[in-house]
């Protein structure tokens, strides 16, 4: 399993090699090289896509000195923030990652880089959804959402902090959403909504949802023993 990953890998960081020559504008083409470097997920490939972001960002001469957006915001160079703590996160570099993305966090939000806005906006959700700062971790999952509804990582991390304060119907209804979002093929999204069921006592549901994912994932562990055999035994007077 371990070595076909690696070479699932491998194969992208060669795709995405070869898409790069075929980009022109040069910025682009440094930012996404960098991403290929963080792809590898090899120490010493994102220390070097670090050093390409910290040049993208000096070398950008679109935005002034002391650039600041028309409402106040400060106008930062999103992509290369999001990368940048991408790889600090993955080298374990937790506190810069969160700075650079707190940065994100606060500028102001352009259609053209919506994808870099979400990504930065659920990895420091996610940031702070580990040290239990869940009020401001859903503050930036409503970004999120109300930016793309479609979001089924934003609905599972809301699903999440739901169940960590114990409110399993709220929990439920936004792990329903992310089910819905991945097509209900997603074993691990269906487990936590079969979980969030059985305990709001929506047993009925629970089995339903436990049938389901053993139907595409036969031997998914635990979710027989922990939930559907559970939810059957609740049912019976």
């Amino acid at each position: 399993y371990q070595r076909r990953v690696h070479g699932d890998v491998t194969e992208n960081v060669k795709t995405a090699e070869k898409l790069l020559k075929e980009v022109g504008d040069r910025n682009k083409r440094a930012l996404l090289e960098a991403y290929s470097l963080i792809a590898s997920k090899r120490k010493e490939n994102m220390e070097k896509a670090l050093t390409k972001f910290y040049e993208i960002m000096t070398n950008d001469r679109s935005t002034p000195a002391t650039p600041v957006s028309a409402n106040g915001a400060e106008k930062v160079n999103v992509p290369c923030l999001v990368g940048m703590a991408t790889a600090l996160q993955m080298m374990k570099q937790t506190p810069k990652a969160r700075n650079h993305l707190k940065r994100v966090a606060k500028a102001q939000y352009t259609q053209e880089e919506a994808d870099d806005f979400e990504r930065g906006w659920l990895l420091l959700a996610d940031i702070y959804i580990s040290g239990g700062k869940f009020d401001l971790a859903q503050d930036l999952l409503k970004k999120a959402l109300q930016a793309n509804k479609s979001c089924g990582r934003a609905w599972e991390f809301m699903g999440l902090i739901y169940e960590k304060e114990q409110s399993y119907r709220d929990a439920a209804d936004c792990y329903e959403n992310a089910w819905r979002l991945v097509n209900e093929s997603e074993p691990g999204i269906g487990y936590k909504l079969a979980f969030n069921y059985l305990k709001a006592k929506r047993y009925v549901n629970a089995i339903d949802i436990c049938q389901k994912v053993l139907s595409q994932h036969s031997t998914y562990p635990k979710i027989k023993k922990d939930i559907l055999e559970k939810a059957r035994a609740l049912l019976r007077p």
